[in-house]
């Protein structure tokens, strides 16, 4: 008789975490660099907001997540399709998504020209865990 409540306590605390995962805004983060995908989602994690990482743009274009996501964190140079390419797609799609793009570029004419397309934020890296937190409240300001 024991183990029978445990399960249904044990059901419904899963219950609740998905809830909240949902309640949370979904951030996305798209980047080739496989340390980024690690690293990045656990610091939007730990600013309170739910979070998946994908590698590249088709792989996220083809995701049930578009849908869902509430903000993009997006690298601007990846082999296949680029980041300005998947922003592109994106609003032909009719999918208004905020965007921060993230660039390990030098080229600092590349921020305002971004932002001229749309971006809520340009970040070079490495940037700073504030930069991002501020760049992600604008983001969700937007949405």
């Amino acid at each position: 008789m024991d183990a029978l409540p445990r399960q249904a306590h044990a059901y419904w605390m899963g219950l609740r975490q998905k809830r909240r995962a949902t309640e949370r805004p979904l951030v996305s983060v798209v980047d080739d660099d496989e340390s980024v995908r690690e690293s990045l989602p656990d610091l939007v994690k730990e600013f309170g907001f739910a979070v998946r990482a994908f590698s590249s743009p088709e792989e996220f274009l083809a995701s049930d997540f578009v849908r869902q996501t509430k903000c993009l964190i997006l690298d601007i140079a990846m082999p296949g399709m680029s980041g300005t390419d998947l922003q592109r797609e994106l609003k032909i799609r009719g999918h208004g998504i905020p965007i921060i793009f993230i660039t390990a570029s030098t080229d600092k004419t590349v921020r305002p020209r971004l932002l001229e397309q749309g971006a809520v934020e340009c970040l070079f890296k490495p940037f700073s865990d504030a930069a991002l937190l501020e760049a992600l409240n604008v983001a969700l300001r937007v949405n």
